[in-house]
C-alpha cells in the first residue's frame, strides 16, 4: 500500500485565500524586522569575536557555580551554556583590549578558577576570534546570501517572465527575512553555520518555487481561456503532492538532526527546519499569489521548446 499524503488530485481555491495569507505574511515580516533591529541577534564568536572554551566535568556541571566564580574576574561578559551532555559547558567570554597575550591571559584565568574549584575538569577547545576576523566573515556572510539572491533573480529572468523572476525573488527575501526573525526571537546562536542553512534555505525554496512556476507556463499554454487565478490554483494544486512529500521527507531527516545530532549543529538543523517549512508555505501561498499581484499577462514573450523552435498559441512547433 502506497502512502499518500496529499490525494493525487485536488481542488483547493488557493488564490481565493491569497488575501488572508497576505496579511499572515506581512504581519509575520513586520515582526521579524521589529525583533530583528530591535533585540538582534545572539551573534556567536564567528561574527562578534572574542574566546570560546569548551570544558568537560566529570558530573553533571553547575552552571550557577561556575557564572558566579568566571563573574568576578573581571573578563567583561561571560556566557555560559551546556554543550549537548550535562558535562559539557561551552564558556563564552567578550574580547579582550589588547594583543593576543590579553586573550591568552583571560584563557588563564578562566582555568586557574576552574581547575582550583572543580576536581577533574578538562579543557577540549580553546578558540580565538579577533575583531578584524569577525568583521571579515560578516561582511562575506551578507555578500554571500546577497549574490545567490541576485543571480537567481537573473536566472529566473532570462527563464521566466519578468513576474515570475521578481514573484520568486520576493518570496526568497520573505524565507529569509522569517529565518533572521525566529533567530532573533528564539536567540539561537547565529554563526557560520547559520550562514550555511540561510543559503540552502534559499536554494530549497527557490527549487520549490520554480516547480510551481514551471506547471504555471506550461499550464497558460494548456488552458487558454481559464482565468488567471483559477489557472495559478491549479498549477499548485498540481505540485502539491510533490511540494509535500519533499518537505515532509526532509523534515524527517532534519528532525532525526535536531533529537540526535548534539549541540553543535543543533542551531543549523533548527534552522533548517524551520526554512523548510517557511519555504514550502510560501512556496504555495506567496510566489504563485504574487504573479497576480504584479499584473501576469497571458503571450507576453514567445514561448519556444527545448530545441529552440517558437511555438504557436496551441504549443505546437510554429515552423512545422
Amino acid at each position: 500500500m502506497r502512502l499518500k499524503l496529499v490525494p493525487g488530485e485536488t481542488n483547493i481555491p488557493f488564490m481565493g485565500v491569497r488575501k488572508i495569507t497576505y496579511v499572515i505574511s506581512v504581519a509575520a515580516l513586520i515582526l521579524s524586522a521589529v525583533m530583528f533591529f530591535g533585540q538582534g541577534l545572539n551573534k556567536g564568536i564567528d561574527f562578534e569575536g572574542g574566546i570560546m572554551i569548551e570544558v568537560g566535568t566529570p558530573e553533571p556541571a553547575d552552571l550557577s557555580k561556575m557564572r558566579s566564580l568566571l563573574g568576578g574576574l573581571g573578563l567583561g561578559e561571560v556566557a555560559l551554556q551546556e554543550f549537548g551532555k550535562p558535562e559539557d559547558v561551552l564558556i563564552r567570554v567578550e574580547r579582550q583590549e589588547g594583543d593576543s597575550e590579553a586573550q591568552n591571559a583571560a584563557v588563564l584565568k578562566v582555568q586557574a578558577v576552574l581547575d582550583k574549584e572543580i576536581e577533574g575538569i578538562s579543557y577540549r577547545r580553546v578558540e580565538f576570534v579577533g575583531p578584524k576576523v569577525s568583521g571579515e566573515l560578516v561582511e562575506a556572510a551578507a555578500w554571500a546570501v546577497l549574490t545567490s539572491v541576485l543571480v537567481m533573480l537573473a536566472y529566473i529572468w532570462l527563464r521566466f517572465e519578468w513576474q515570475f523572476s521578481v514573484g520568486a525573488v520576493a518570496a526568497l527575501v520573505h524565507d529569509v527575512m522569517l529565518t533572521m526573525g525566529m533567530f532573533s526571537i528564539t536567540g539561537i546562536e547565529f554563526n557560520l553555520a547559520s550562514v550555511a542553512a540561510l543559503l540552502t534555505i534559499v536554494g530549497y525554496s527557490i527549487n520549490d518555487t520554480v516547480v510551481v512556476y514551471d506547471r504555471v507556463r506550461e499550464n497558460l499554454r494548456k488552458y487558454k481561456q481559464l482565468p488567471l487565478d483559477e489557472l495559478l490554483s491549479k498549477s499548485v494544486n498540481e505540485t502539491l503532492a510533490r511540494t509535500t512529500m519533499t518537505s515532509v521527507t526532509t523534515l524527517l531527516a532534519l528532525g532525526a538532526l535536531v533529537v540526535f545530532g548534539g549541540e553543535v549543529i543543533r542551531g543549523f538543523a533548527l534552522a533548517m527546519t524551520w526554512g523548510v517549512v517557511v519555504g514550502t508555505y510560501s512556496s504555495i501561498f506567496v510566489a504563485a499569489p504574487l504573479l497576480l499581484l504584479f499584473g501576469l499577462k497571458r503571450g507576453s514573450r514567445e514561448e519556444f521548446d527545448e530545441d529552440g523552435n517558437r511555438l504557436t498559441e496551441e504549443g505546437f512547433p510554429a515552423d512545422v
